[in-house]
């Protein structure tokens, strides 16, 4: 297991200001100016606490979206939210698909409750797991952060056993054109399904997030969470960016980040730098040498996110945004004296 240092470490570490940042999965440096200016609207409102219209219009926004019943939505403040409340299920062994975003071992470790590691080989298709037959819930992510790898439908619900419950964290699905392999929009008893608006509309300074999942399940999930878990602007975030509209504007990007990918693996595996095949907005690639890498980039100016502290990821790797700025990395990594 991964030191608890090593499992709050996030991508924003490595960056200062000025670089040019392929660390952090956030789509842009900043929201669209509709969306900032549909918060800016709101606050003047922020002497009162959220109401209760913003959170409906909220959920009903959300479960719109998905074709869920308002009952099956939570609103969270970041995806990660989702994974600091999950300590409140008490499973008796939470199984962690690795690797993987190291949140939920963090938050599972400080609650004290037991760990298993299912560690994946290369190419980390998920057929290959072997959950233990005592684990009472199952963390996985689609497409997993950080291989970039989208898991079918199949392969998820496969994982379902009698008495487990399974968490999918769905933060870069809607990256993906289409979305084919989410589970947002089926209702199951025993399946959890976390969803981020954080990376796609740029708003890591705001965090925002819902859950989708059964009623029961959501409240044992919330029971002790505080009044007025979310803020005004977050919730208009939320109804904002749940609107059709505004769907379709992240369906576009997603296209378009699906032919940037494509040229940036292309360029990388040219290269030099073998590639995982994957789907997210974000690209995981072998290095020769990956800390004379990353040190020889950060004198460059060019951050990227160190692979070290995934639990299962071999020596040599390291995770680029995928961003239009690609051919500067790329060139950057030729010059490495390996």
């Amino acid at each position: 297991m991964a030191s608890r240092t090593a499992a709050r470490y996030h991508g924003d570490q490595a960056v200062r200001p000025g670089m040019l940042d392929f660390a952090v999965n956030v789509r842009s440096a900043r929201p669209p100016s509709w969306l900032t200016a549909r918060l800016a609207a709101r606050l003047d409102e922020l002497g009162h606490y959220p109401s209760a219209s913003d959170v409906s219009a909220a959920g009903a926004a959300v479960a719109a979206r998905h074709g869920r019943a308002l009952d099956d939505v939570v609103l969270l403040a970041g995806g990660a939210e989702g994974f600091a409340l999950l300590p409140h299920l008490r499973p008796g062994l939470a199984a962690l698909i690795a690797p993987s975003f190291t949140e939920p071992e963090a938050v599972f470790d400080a609650a004290g409750i037991p760990v298993a590691q299912v560690v994946l080989p290369a190419p980390y298709r998920l057929a290959d797991a072997e959950v233990p037959d005592a684990a009472d819930l199952v963390v996985v992510g689609n497409p997993t952060n950080p291989t970039g790898v989208l898991h079918t439908r199949e392969e998820i619900l496969a994982l379902r056993a009698p008495g487990r419950l399974i968490v999918v964290d769905e933060a870069f699905m809607d990256s993906v054109p289409g979305e084919p392999e989410s589970l947002a929009g089926l209702a199951l008893p025993d399946v959890l399904v976390l969803r981020s608006l954080t990376k796609t509309w740029s708003l890591a300074g705001l965090r925002v997030g819902y859950a989708l999942g059964a009623p029961a399940l959501l409240e044992r999930l919330t029971a002790q969470r505080p009044h007025w878990p979310l803020g005004t602007l977050q919730l208009e975030a939320i109804i904002a960016c749940s609107d059709p509209a505004a769907l379709a504007e992240a369906a576009a990007g997603a296209e378009r980040l699906a032919h940037l990918r494509a040229d940036m693996v292309a360029a990388l595996t040219a290269a030099g730098f073998p590639v995982v095949p994957g789907r997210a907005p974000f690209v995981l690639f072998a290095v020769p040498d990956a800390e004379l890498a990353r040190k020889y980039l950060q004198e460059k100016e060019i951050s990227v996110r160190r692979c070290d502290t995934f639990v299962g990821l071999p020596d040599g790797y390291l995770r680029a945004a995928v961003r239009s700025e690609w051919p500067e990395l790329v060139q950057a990594l030729q010059e490495v004296s390996w």
